[in-house]
């Protein structure tokens, strides 16, 4: 064999060679940088050279990123670039936005962030009064709920869950992550106010009364 073959088989072996851990790490690092959007590991997969090792370099780059202004985070099942959470007061400004929700959709909200997964007739039971289609179409269309599984009881009825641009918005990496009974009482979230499983009201729920912005459990 001569020396040219030789040369040319090794050139071809090390277009399958996987990139030094500190370029995938790199790499990451940009893709993560140039996407709003959370990314899962194996899209990141998909994105780079043949025999990557992407949920490593992710490893080392969170650590990397520890301690700075940016930080590497897990959202779901994906991973982002955002503001260090102690932070977060100074993109203030640049990120709250003006919404209305009525009262109905940050308790149905809250419902399916702490019961998920769980039906229509299941928020009713808890919050004592129906909900209606377009409460449930906002949250959609916000993109904080979404369907899960029906569940397998008669009827099949369809469930909602949060979804990871919830978890992405208010800085979760899980829905366990959300705050318990006594940080919700700190927060007056609770004060003055019946469970919500006692409200009483009418048979169905009143579109109109809506809350400037969002419950403080709901901020930025």
């Amino acid at each position: 064999m001569s020396l040219v073959t030789e040369a040319t088989e090794e050139k071809e072996e090390s277009l399958f060679d996987a990139p030094p851990m500190a370029e995938q790490e790199r790499m990451i690092e940009a893709i993560l940088f140039a996407t709003a959007d959370p990314v899962t590991v194996n899209e990141l997969e998909a994105r780079m050279p043949h025999g990557s090792d992407p949920a490593e370099a992710l490893v080392y780059l969170r650590k990397r990123y520890e301690g700075r202004g940016v930080t590497v985070m897990k959202v779901g099942d994906a991973w982002a670039m955002r503001t260090a959470p102690d932070l977060g007061f100074l993109m203030q400004k640049e990120t709250v936005e003006t919404r209305k929700l009525s009262r109905a959709a940050i308790e149905t909200l809250a419902i399916v962030a702490y019961h998920q997964p769980v039906t229509r007739a299941e928020i009713e039971e808890i919050r004592g009064v129906s909900v209606s289609r377009g409460t449930v179409d906002q949250l959609i269309e916000l993109e904080w709920i979404r369907f899960g599984r029906r569940k397998m009881t008669p009827g099949r009825p369809v469930t909602f869950v949060v979804t990871q641009s919830f978890l992405d918005h208010f800085g979760l990496e899980n829905a366990r992550d959300l705050p318990g009974l006594k940080e919700l009482r700190a927060a007056g979230l609770l004060e003055n106010r019946p469970p919500l499983g006692s409200i009483p009201g009418p048979e169905t729920e009143e579109e109109d009364e809506s809350t400037e912005g969002q419950s403080e459990l709901f901020e930025d």
